[in-house]
């Protein structure tokens, strides 16, 4: 079996192949987003806690949580729900798909596991080094909470954080993701503007009802209507 473990903290991640039984015994029957011990693994692993976040099975089902198997099941997904490809259909379309429990058994090929707790050694590649973050959150509220900013700190320096630069066809190129949610004095202005042309419409028509109804009664006045 292949496990794929993930540091978040640095970024990296790491590909193992064990075959030993005695060591993945103690990830069967375990289910999604529990905690195992990383001293089963070996003396390297010793303080290590990993916790479960998925896998899948030699033929490429993956696990979804709330299946309470070992085994493949067949579910009537919709739209949205986890293990489904939700565009490209129609309307209110379900289909019948195949997945795995959620529960660890020798039948996965893969299976993911993050590092919740560090143990004593580093891991070469793993927890000794750490990777630049190539991406980031694109709205303004999220780059301000990951870099603890105010509101009157400027998001936009601290997109170049994660800018990314690249070479074609002899020049260099920079990338950034454009920032959503922006406040700017461009965005306040198109408000404002939007604002008083609604005003700007409700008096007009207010004020067209007025001579509107003025008229009525001139014209009911000098035929001696009744209202």
């Amino acid at each position: 079996m292949k496990l794929n473990i993930a540091y978040p903290t640095t970024g990296c991640q790491k590909k193992l192949e064990i075959d030993d039984d005695q060591k993945l015994r103690a990830f069967y029957d375990r289910r999604l987003a529990a905690e195992v011990e990383g001293d089963v693994l070996g003396e390297e692993f010793k303080g290590y806690v990993f916790k479960i976040m998925g896998g899948q099975d030699k033929q490429g089902f993956p696990m979804k949580q709330g299946v309470l198997t070992n085994g493949r099941v067949q579910l009537l997904m919709s739209p949205g729900d986890q293990c489904f490809r939700g565009y490209g259909r129609r309307n209110g379309e379900r289909r019948r798909k195949s997945v795995r429990g959620c529960i660890v058994s020798p039948d996965l090929s893969v299976l993911n596991l993050v590092i919740v707790k560090k143990g004593e050694k580093d891991l070469p590649g793993l927890t000794d080094e750490e990777k630049p973050r190539m991406r980031g959150p694109k709205r303004a509220s999220k780059i301000r909470k990951l870099f603890n900013l105010s509101k009157d700190d400027d998001v936009r320096k601290y997109v170049n954080t994660y800018r990314r630069t690249f070479e074609s066809n002899g020049k260099k190129h920079s990338k950034a993701p454009r920032i959503q949610r922006l406040v700017t004095p461009e965005t306040l202005q198109r408000k404002r503007r939007k604002a008083a042309l609604k005003k700007a419409k409700h008096e007009k028509s207010r004020t067209e009802a007025a001579e509107y109804h003025k008229l009525l009664v001139q014209v009911r006045g000098a035929r001696g209507w009744l209202f």
